[in-house]
């Protein structure tokens, strides 16, 4: 998981609100994965199901960064 840097309170509100919804993302991403459950996204104007074999792929990339 992203840690965030050790000045976070010193950053502008806006950066670290970024960081914080980013979080929270790769946090969604990685339990969803883990759950087997499939996330939904919109793409190219569409609803698309990512599956969890797709999740776990993302996910293993983000726990890796």
């Amino acid at each position: 998981m992203t840690r965030p840097p050790v000045n976070v309170l010193e950053l502008p509100l806006e950066q670290r609100a970024e960081m914080a919804l980013k979080a929270a993302v790769e946090k969604v991403i990685v339990e969803h994965a883990r759950k087997g459950l499939p996330i939904y996204i919109w793409r190219d104007g569409n609803v698309v199901a990512l599956s969890p074999e797709e999740l776990r792929v993302e996910s293993t990339r983000l726990q890796a960064e």
